[in-house]
């Protein structure tokens, strides 16, 4: 099996020893080439190529913003996806259950590639960009893009940054007085639905959000790669607000209370700001909208699944 194998040697727990150790077992049973990448949106140019080059997989050692990249590069060709997590938070190998250790997750790649278990999977798209498990719009992705100021401090600090982080910008960096935008949406059954004020909003492809240490945070515990689109809205934001939702997330019982709106199977769904909007795509800021279409795409990437 041909297989390129795309390395952010940046990223949170890459190492130089680990890239070797990596490419020796994969080169054990297979062609293996390695790439590694320099710039934002480098990874995606390197999954175009290989895809039109006919590989047969693209492993990905990196963070969850490298592998979004690959995943654009990829969807709606025949190269398949895999994930070697290599950032600091690595939510998609996480969710589709990979273990957190790159070297240990490198056996499970073998063992999966061995068994030809690879399937098609739905993407979500915001504008055009594909996404493997959320956006978010509003007030997390303030919290990334000040994150993303501090990138050198990113590799060593991870989880405890961005949680300084997120105290700090719900303090002194994002205004909390006012609805940020209007949503609607229309699932699969057709029905519309429709929030006037929203706060803050979370589109997910899979669950959980995100992983606090070792423990999950599972805002729609329902939601995954066999499903469509699910949505947490938030109608008002304060700490009342907040606080027992996250906490319930944490316990698994998902992000519901007073002044959330749930969705779940949503096939097609628009942003309307009041004023630019920051979002974030697979924990990458990629700024502020004026407007936002997102949809579910179907069968959309081949994936490689432990």
């Amino acid at each position: 099996m041909r297989v390129l194998l795309v390395v952010n040697a940046s990223a949170a727990s890459v190492t130089e020893r680990m890239r070797v150790v990596i490419h020796k077992a994969l080169a054990a049973d297979h062609d293996v080439a390695m790439a590694e990448t320099s710039r934002r949106g480098h990874a995606t140019m390197l999954a175009q190529g290989a895809a039109a080059d006919g590989v047969d997989v693209v492993v990905v050692l990196g963070g969850d913003g490298t592998l979004n990249e690959a995943a654009n590069g990829l969807a709606g060709t025949q190269t398949a996806l895999s994930v070697l997590p290599g950032g600091s938070t690595n939510v998609f190998a996480r969710t589709i259950g990979m273990t957190n250790d790159p070297i240990e997750a490198t056996g499970e790649l073998l063992g999966a590639l061995a068994r030809g278990s690879i399937r098609r999977v739905g993407l979500g798209s915001v504008n055009g960009r594909f996404f493997l498990f959320h956006v978010g719009l509003g007030f997390d992705a303030a919290v990334v893009a000040r994150v993303e100021r501090r990138g050198s401090l990113k590799r060593y600090a991870g989880q405890a940054l961005f949680v300084a982080t997120a105290i700090n910008t719900w303090f002194r960096h994002y205004d909390r007085s006012r609805p940020r935008f209007l949503f609607s949406a229309t699932t699969e059954d057709g029905q519309r639905h429709s929030v006037d004020q929203a706060y803050f909003g979370i589109v997910l492809n899979t669950n959980p959000y995100t992983f606090l240490g070792n423990r999950p945070l599972d805002v729609v515990p329902g939601a995954g790669l066999d499903s469509r689109l699910s949505v947490i809205i938030f109608r008002r934001f304060s700490l009342v607000t907040l606080l027992p939702v996250a906490a319930a997330a944490l316990r698994g019982k998902g992000a519901r209370g007073r002044g959330i709106t749930d969705l779940t199977e949503v096939v097609s769904a628009t942003v309307a700001p009041f004023g630019p909007l920051p979002y974030q795509v697979d924990g990458d800021y990629l700024g502020e909208a004026e407007q936002l279409e997102l949809r579910f795409e179907p069968d959309a990437l081949r994936l490689v699944v432990p």
